[in-house]
Parts: C-alpha cells; sequence; structure tokens
C-alpha cells in the first residue's frame, strides 16, 4: 500500500514538473509574442508617420502643381518658356504619382501589419488561455498532492497507533 503511494506520488511529481515546465514553456511564448507585437506596434507608428509625411509631400506637390499650370498659362506668349512649364508639369505629376504609389503601399503594408497584429493578439489570448488552463491544472495537481500527503500522514498515525 505504502508502495503504491509512493509511486501515485512520484507519478504526481512527474507530472508537476511536467507542467511547471511547460507552464514555463509558454511564459517564454507569450514574452516572445508580446516582444513581437511591440516591435509591430512601432513599425505601425513609424508607416502612420511615413504616410503622414507622404500626404504633406502631395499636398507640397499639388501646389506645386497648381503653380505650375498657372504660371503656363500666363507664359503661353512664349513657346520656350511654355515648353519648359510643360516640362516641369509633367515631372510633378509623375512625382505625384510616385508618391501617391508610395501611399498605396504605405497603406497596404499598414493594412497586413494591422491583420498580423489581429493574428499575434490572438494567438497570445489563446497561449493566455492555455496557460491559465495549465495554471487551474497545477493548483488542481497542488491540493491533489496536499490531499495525498495529508492521507498518508494519516495512515502514517494510524498504523504507527496499531
Amino acid at each position: 500500500m505504502a508502495v503504491q503511494i509512493k509511486a501515485r506520488m512520484d507519478a504526481l511529481r512527474t507530472e508537476l514538473d511536467e507542467s511547471k515546465e511547460k507552464g514555463a514553456e509558454l511564459n517564454e511564448k507569450v514574452k516572445v509574442l508580446q516582444q513581437e507585437n511591440l516591435a509591430k506596434e512601432q513599425e505601425i507608428r513609424s508607416l502612420t508617420h511615413r504616410n503622414q509625411l507622404l500626404e504633406g509631400e502631395i499636398e507640397k506637390m499639388g501646389g506645386s502643381l497648381k503653380e505650375a499650370k498657372d504660371a503656363a498659362q500666363v507664359s503661353r506668349q512664349n513657346d520656350t518658356h511654355n515648353e519648359a512649364l510643360q516640362r516641369r508639369l509633367q515631372l510633378l505629376e509623375e512625382e505625384a504619382e510616385e508618391a501617391d504609389k508610395t501611399m498605396r503601399e504605405t497603406v497596404e503594408k499598414l493594412r497586413q501589419t494591422d491583420v498580423k497584429a489581429g493574428h499575434y493578439e490572438r494567438k497570445v489570448q489563446a497561449l493566455e488561455a492555455s496557460r491559465d488552463q495549465w495554471e487551474t491544472k497545477y493548483e488542481e495537481m497542488t491540493k491533489k498532492h496536499t490531499d495525498l500527503q495529508n492521507e498518508m500522514h494519516d495512515l502514517e498515525v494510524s498504523i504507527s497507533n496499531i
């Protein structure tokens, strides 16, 4: 009987150790995911700032484009001057298109980052739920261990009284 109790206690200790190791692994995974999440949030802030800068550049380029068009109307009398303004206008439009393309790419990256952040948040929640389950199991095993120790003590007292 004592051998069975000892074997059972050894099994419980082994299971408790395994649970502790698993809990430590899960905590480490949570830390890694939190760090990744922080990095993604920083990237989002960086992309948002960059997006704001690009929008400012687009506004500046839009103003430059308007100025170029106004100058072209005023200087229609001079063909040479008009050609120079047309070239400038074309370059500004290309820059505006490039800036618009860059902004769209940035917005897409931001959207993808938001999707990834949501994915990692769900992963963290799942890992936290798993951790909570392991903690509950650990508490249950600790209670069972304490109960078995008490039973073993009672058994020892009972045997010693015989």
